[in-house]
């Protein structure tokens, strides 16, 4: 079987189906681009992984300069490092992308990403509710007589953790950012 044939039986036809026919490893990346702020710039850059069948995990976007008009899209992905490569060749071929950073391969980036979870309960669930909050330094932002709304900052294997442990508590709703990164040290 020729490695771009897809296996027997499979739905999706994405990029990432034809991963193990080459043997290589998925990696997860970050990835920061310094854009134009400007209409379409975030369709034209979405639109590159929706195209190729890229999958975005993660997306943020703001802008980080005023008079510049310019923004910062991080966005978290997976694939090989053929993938990847290609990825970032595709970003900074877009003529209103200035750069392209990935996090993952520039040395240690800091990664933080903000959850909201609203969680009903009462009795013994409300009270290891709170103290699981407590734990994970969790703030509550908003409460009534049979729910919370817990507000929790860290990285994203924390906001996972975060929610399996609510869960079985009465989590009943989750709002999360995406990441947001910065490399450590002087750039």
């Amino acid at each position: 079987m020729s490695p771009l044939n897809i296996e027997k039986g499979s739905t999706s036809h994405s990029a990432y189906n034809l991963r193990s026919a080459y043997g290589d490893a998925v990696e997860r990346h970050t990835l920061a681009v310094l854009v134009e702020n400007e209409p379409g710039v975030l369709a034209r850059v979405i639109g590159l992984f929706s195209g190729r069948g890229y999958n975005i995990e993660s997306l943020t976007v703001a802008e980080v300069d005023h008079q510049g008009h310019r923004s910062r899209i991080t966005i978290v992905t997976s694939g090989t490092p053929q993938i990847i490569e290609q990825i970032k060749a595709q970003l900074g071929r877009i003529v209103a992308v200035h750069e392209v950073h990935d996090l993952t391969v520039e040395g240690r980036a800091v990664e933080r990403e903000l959850g909201l979870f609203k969680v009903t309960g009462e009795g013994d669930k409300r009270i290891e509710a709170l103290r699981l909050a407590e734990i994970f330094r969790a703030n509550v932002v908003d409460s009534t007589l049979s729910s919370f709304i817990f507000e929790v900052t860290g990285t994203p294997e924390k906001i996972d953790a975060f929610a399996d442990l609510m869960r079985p508590l009465g989590l009943v709703e989750v709002a999360r950012t995406g990441v947001a990164a910065l490399s450590r040290g002087q750039s």
